[in-house]
C-alpha cells in the first residue's frame, strides 16, 4: 500500500508529513519505556524482518497481490510506540534506497501504514487479551484478529486522505469500496503471517514478546490480610536473545534474498485500485528512480535472480543497521535520564 508521489496533493501531503513527524516524536518518547538492553536489538530485527516479508507479495485475487504491512506484528512484538518507529524505518529505507513509496508521500505512508495499523491493531489486541484466557494461544488468536482488522482500517484511512487531497476526480464511494474490499483479502494474509510469527516467538521466548508480558500471573494467597505469591512464577522458556536474533536475521536474509524471487508479480491492492479507478492519472516519477537499488534490483546486474536477491539482502542489512542504531540511541537516552534522576 505504498502511496507514490502524485496521488495526494502537496498541501495535504505536507500536513500528513507534520502528523507523521509528530507521531514519530511521540513514539520516540514512548519507546524509551518499552525498550531495554534485551529488546533494543530485537526491535531492529523486527524492522528488518518486516522489510523482508514486505517483498513477498502473495496473490489475493485475479491480477492482484498483497503484502504485509507489519504494524500489528511490530506492535505486538516490541510495543506500540516502538512499532510505529519500526514501520517508519522500513518506509524510510524503501523510499530512499528502493524508490518504493513517494518521498513527498512519506508522511502519508507513515500515517496510514504505520500509525493507523499500529493504533487499530494494538487497541484490538489488548482488548481481546483482556477478555480471553491468559494463555499463549490467546496471544496468537488476538494477533490474528488484530492484524486482520488493521489492513482494511489502513485502506479506509488512505481513502480519507484521498478524499481530502486526491489529485484526481474519482467518486469517493468507488475508491472506498474497492480499497476496503481488496484489503480485507490482503488482511487475511497479513493475519496469517502475523499469527505464525508471533506464535513462533512466543513458543520460544514469551518474555521477549511485548504483548505476551504478564501472561502467567502467580497464584495469590491472602495472609494476614495481604496478598502474597503462593509459589514462584514459572521459569521463562529456554533460549537466549542472541540465538533468537541470529535466527531472525538469517530468516530475513533468506526471505528477501531468495524467497522474494518467487513472489507474485501482480500489482498490489493500491496499485490495482489506482489503475482501475484512475487514481494514478497524475502519478509522478519517484525522486529516487535513479537509485542503484531502484525497484528492488541492483543496477548493472543482469541476472534477475541475483539482482533481486542482492537488493533484498542489502535492504535487510541497511534496515537492520539503521533500526538497531536508532533503537540503541533511544535506549541509551532512557538510561542516561534514569542515571541523571538518581
Amino acid at each position: 500500500m505504498h502511496v507514490p508521489d502524485g496521488f495526494i496533493n502537496a498541501p495535504v501531503s505536507a500536513v500528513a508529513g507534520v502528523v507523521a513527524a509528530g507521531a514519530v516524536a511521540v513514539s520516540l518518547r514512548g519507546a524509551r519505556r518499552e525498550l531495554d538492553e534485551r529488546t533494543a536489538p530485537l526491535a531492529g530485527l523486527v524492522a528488518a524482518f518486516i522489510f523482508a516479508v514486505q517483498m513477498l507479495n502473495f496473490p489475493v485475487a485475479a491480477g492482484t497481490s498483497g503484502h504485509l504491512l507489519g504494524g500489528a506484528l511490530a506492535a505486538i512484538l516490541v510495543g506500540p510506540w516502538t512499532g510505529v518507529l519500526c514501520i517508519a524505518v522500513v518506509l524510510l529505507m524503501q523510499g530512499i534506497l528502493f524508490a518504493d513509496g513517494g518521498l513527498t508521500a512519506l508522511g502519508v505512508n507513515i500515517t496510514v501504514m504505520g500509525v493507523v495499523t499500529v493504533v487499530v491493531a494494538y487497541a484490538l489486541f489488548r482488548g481481546l487479551v483482556l477478555v480471553l484466557p491468559r494463555t499463549r494461544r490467546s496471544v496468537t488468536i488476538a494477533s490474528f484478529a488484530a492484524a486482520l482488522v488493521s489492513v482494511p482500517a489502513a485502506a479506509a484511512a488512505f481513502t480519507l486522505v484521498y478524499a481530502i487531497g486526491g489529485t484526481t476526480d474519482v467518486p469517493l464511494s468507488k475508491v472506498l469500496t474497492a480499497m476496503v474490499g481488496v484489503h480485507v483479502l490482503i488482511g487475511i494474509g497479513e493475519a496469517v503471517i502475523t499469527m505464525l510469527t508471533v506464535g513462533a516467538v512466543v513458543a520460544v521466548r514469551p518474555d521477549l514478546v511485548y504483548g505476551a508480558r504478564g501472561l502467567t500471573a502467580p497464584l495469590k494467597l491472602r495472609v494476614d490480610g495481604q496478598l502474597v505469591d503462593a509459589a514462584a512464577p514459572a521459569p521463562v522458556a529456554a533460549g537466549s536473545p542472541k540465538k533468537l536474533w541470529i535466527g531472525g536475521v538469517v530468516t530475513a536474509l533468506v526471505l528477501a534474498g531468495f524467497v522474494s524471487f518467487y513472489a507474485s508479480a501482480s500489482p498490489d491492492g493500491l496499485e490495482k485500485v489506482a489503475a482501475d479507478k484512475g487514481i494514478d492519472a497524475k502519478v509522478e516519477e519517484h525522486a529516487a528512480a535513479g537509485s542503484p537499488l531502484a525497484d528492488y534490483g541492483v543496477k548493472d546486474v543482469d541476472n534477475a535472480r541475483l539482482s533481486g536477491g542482492l537488493a533484498g539482502a542489502i535492504g535487510v542489512g541497511a534496515t537492520l543497521a539503521v533500526g538497531t542504531g536508532a533503537f540503541w540511541v533511544v535506549r541509551r537516552r532512557r538510561t542516561s535520564q534514569e542515571t541523571a534522576a538518581v
